[in-house]
């Protein structure tokens, strides 16, 4: 969307008295072993503190920001892959670095089993962050789901759903929501008469490490712009995949698809996984109905350690001069192979400079 065409709707939005709320997604925040040594600090607490500082920015700018939390708070002792464990303080830097909205469903939320779920769930809860894809047991997703928050004066339902848990089956009756699109349709039918005015699916899904969406993903897609979703967020393949904007003809608007956001921070090594998208995407509310507008994206960098004491940085493609320079290579190798193999496919998504 041009910049004429952002004012058009601006002013239309004010002339009519709708609501613009404006919104961002990262990817999967995981927490690999080297990232617990770097974090851990002398008196064996864990400081994340410097990890996000110069993304905060782009954090806050949205009312509400969602990042996937891909690694079970089980409790000690911490552990990175395969099964991962992260300490609380993890989860806290995230809140505190502005997201609103964990999302919890996914291939690693049973790396502690059922009593990590449990527990990944109460200290969500306990910190006052909310949270989606996972439940103690069938009578707390019946309370839960679907998830629906007021963001300036309009109500968006948050949908989570995994392809899978690695094989590990539910030994309880924790509930993780699976992709399923018997369930997916029914909640979608719930949260439309519970009030909800736009409709996110968040998507846990596809190949790893396949820098172009695959037919289950591409299927699905399509099927969910059928059902009258606005917001289709994925992740999973710890690399970018492409973005678009979306056409629907039987709802006559426009949908967000964003088939992964890539690496929120990480310690995998291999180019296209040291970094990742943020997209960031406004939504005005006008007749009573959502337009999603305005869906730009912005790449960036995990840069690791070389010293004790040193932690993981994420620095955005706007600001190389932060770039340690043993580290300018693959910052300028991931940058361009990203734009190059991935984002130059995007359509109606723009990037942010």
């Amino acid at each position: 969307m041009n910049l004429l065409s952002i004012l058009l709707l601006s002013l239309v939005s004010l002339l009519e008295g709708g609501n613009t709320v404006n919104l961002t997604f990262v990817g999967d925040a995981m927490q690999h072993t080297p990232q617990l040594v770097a974090a851990r600090t002398a008196t064996g607490n864990y400081d994340y503190s410097p990890c996000f500082r110069y993304v905060e920015d782009d954090i806050r700018w949205a009312d509400y920001a969602v990042v996937n939390l891909e690694c079970p708070l089980g409790g000690a002792p911490y552990t990175g892959y395969p099964a991962f464990s992260a300490p609380d303080s993890y989860a806290a830097q995230l809140y505190k670095s502005g997201f609103d909205l964990f999302l919890t469903a996914n291939n690693h939320c049973l790396d502690r089993r059922d009593k990590g779920l449990r527990r990944t769930i109460s200290v969500l809860d306990s910190l006052g962050i909310p949270h989606v894809g996972t439940y103690v047991n069938a009578n707390a997703r019946h309370r839960q789901v679907p998830f629906i928050t007021t963001i300036k004066g309009v109500r968006f339902a948050f949908l989570c759903y995994t392809y899978g848990t690695n094989g590990i089956p539910v030994q309880g009756d924790v509930v993780v929501d699976l992709i399923d699109r018997n369930v997916i349709a029914r909640d979608l039918e719930a949260a439309r008469a519970a009030g909800a005015q736009v409709l996110c699916a968040c998507l846990h899904w596809g190949i790893e490490y396949q820098l172009q969406p695959v037919e289950s993903q591409r299927s699905l897609a399509d099927w969910l712009v059928e059902q009258g979703v606005d917001l289709i967020i994925g992740g999973h393949p710890h690399v970018v995949e492409p973005m678009e904007m979306r056409h629907s003809k039987t709802y006559d608007k426009d949908v967000l698809l964003v088939y992964s956001l890539g690496n929120f921070i990480s310690n995998q090594r291999d180019i296209d996984c040291r970094g990742g998208a943020m997209v960031k995407v406004s939504v005005t509310m006008l007749g009573g109905k959502p337009r999603v507008h305005d869906a730009r994206y912005k790449l960036f960098f995990v840069q690791k350690p070389t010293y004790r004491g040193e932690n993981y940085v994420l620095i955005p493609e706007n600001r190389p001069e932060l770039v340690r320079a043993d580290s300018r290579g693959e910052f300028t190798r991931f940058m361009q192979r990203t734009h190059s193999l991935v984002t130059s496919r995007n359509v109606g998504v723009s990037q942010e400079l």
